[in-house]
């Protein structure tokens, strides 16, 4: 069976009972985290920038946009994926090697509320639109991505499409031709990383997916097959057509294995930020030099090694070590300032941290060679260990404690963790 067949089958099929508990758990830590990243992302430039567009051209008042108004949910899920992936702060999978919950959860909300979807269905939709571009994006895996392709926006357009479809109560054959006209609109550059292009690319996703499950409800013919066909999207995007891809779909669920992210830089800094949490308390005056290893691909992405701005230190070992070890809480936004480089503490306590590749180190994982005054301390961590729900869970909240307020923060838990409705979800976004 193809791979669309397979995944269409599943977006139709998979009734929210045949859920397993773990994967359903998972889904809602990521639906508070992807709220509370949406909430705290706008007033973001390109967030104003989206809602003012959409909400100036108007149209049906179908779905809310996040920090207030209504507009079509096609229009909704191009804003709200958008401003959800402005902090870059959302969650990440390193299977399918992006962040699976902006573009699908943005889909789901804006065709949920527009149908007056039940908590359940809505948070069923949810699952299987993310595990629908895990899969894409195992399917589609590293050349893809490294050709330049941002999966973010192109496996995510995928599983926002089968959220959509499931909402809509498509089947199977009706899912196959969302796939297939989905790929002719799935999209999404890492030329644009470093830019408003870069969350874009997730509302594009969304949107992309709300429009190819309408227009397929409604009655549009286009190639099913378009996914995998000859002069289909894997084979003109680099796609590698991984077996994996498929490997006990339905039955083991890819997206509990993503990854949260609990500080606010480049995710390929946490592993090193949790390994050096997990050491006993260090005084910043008794290290005397700090090693960092790390997998070779991280050396082009986040080793500045003297950056001078906050931005700059989201994509600095030297500098998330130094203030950790300053004091400064890594998971605030505000901790990320251009006076917090300028510190001559920081600065002298960073020129204290080398970084050095090792092919043989994990690209999720980091080691730590710590000298202090009394000795050395060693340690490591990857972020694709086995974690222990609640404890996954308690930092979620912590982190949306951090970025709504404890009482916003305990609302939107509570809205998740009763299968509110989508309405009564979407009232929180509004700011």
């Amino acid at each position: 069976m193809s791979i669309t067949q397979s995944l269409a089958r599943f977006a139709a099929e998979t009734r929210p009972d045949a859920m397993p508990a773990a994967a359903r758990a998972v889904m809602q830590l990521s639906l508070i985290d992807w709220t509370a990243c949406a909430i705290a992302g706008r007033q973001e430039p390109v967030s104003r920038i989206l809602r003012d567009m959409v909400t100036e051209e108007g149209g049906a008042a179908q779905a809310t946009v996040v920090g207030g108004g209504k507009v079509p949910a096609r229009a909704a899920a191009l804003a709200n994926g958008t401003i959800s992936h402005a902090l870059d702060y959302d969650d990440t999978h390193f299977a399918h090697i992006g962040h699976p919950s902006v573009a699908v959860v943005s889909a789901a909300l804006a065709v949920a509320e527009r149908l007056g979807a039940s908590g359940a269905e809505f948070q069923a939709a949810c699952l299987i639109g993310v595990e629908a571009a895990t899969r894409v994006g195992v399917w589609l895996g590293r050349d893809h991505y490294q050709g330049g392709f941002h999966q973010t926006g192109t496996a995510g357009a995928f599983g926002a499409a089968l959220a959509a479809a499931s909402l809509l109560g498509l089947d199977a054959a009706q899912c196959e031709m969302v796939l297939g006209l989905v790929a002719t609109r799935a999209s999404g550059l890492k030329s644009q990383f470093g830019t408003m292009g870069k969350p874009y690319n997730a509302g594009l996703a969304a949107a992309n997916g709300v429009e190819a499950a309408d227009l397929v409800a409604r009655g549009f013919v286009a190639n099913p097959q378009a996914l995998e066909a000859a002069q289909g999207f894997g084979p003109t995007h680099m796609g590698e057509n991984d077996p994996l891809a498929l490997a006990g779909l339905g039955q083991v669920w890819m997206f509990e294995d993503v990854s949260h992210k609990f500080h606010v830089c480049c995710h390929g800094l946490h592993a090193a930020l949790e390994a050096l949490a997990d050491l006993p308390p260090l005084r910043p005056e008794n290290v005397t030099a700090i090693e960092v290893t790390t997998h070779p691909r991280w050396m082009t992405v986040c080793n500045q090694p003297a950056p001078m701005t906050g931005l700059g230190a989201k994509f600095s070992y030297t500098t998330v070590l130094a203030m950790a070890l300053l004091g400064h809480d890594t998971a605030r936004l505000d901790s990320y300032a251009d006076a917090v480089c300028a510190d001559p503490a920081l600065q002298a306590l960073r020129q204290k941290v080398r970084v050095r590749a090792d092919e043989g180190v994990s690209e999720t994982a980091t080691k730590l060679r710590v000298q202090t005054r009394s000795g050395i301390l060693e340690g490591s961590h990857d972020l694709i260990a086995p974690q222990d729900l609640q404890k996954r869970k308690a930092k979620v909240l912590r982190k949306a404690e951090s970025l709504l307020g404890v009482e916003r923060a305990k609302v939107v838990e509570e809205l998740v963790g009763s299968y509110a409705d989508a309405a009564e979800l979407a009232a929180v976004l509004k700011g």
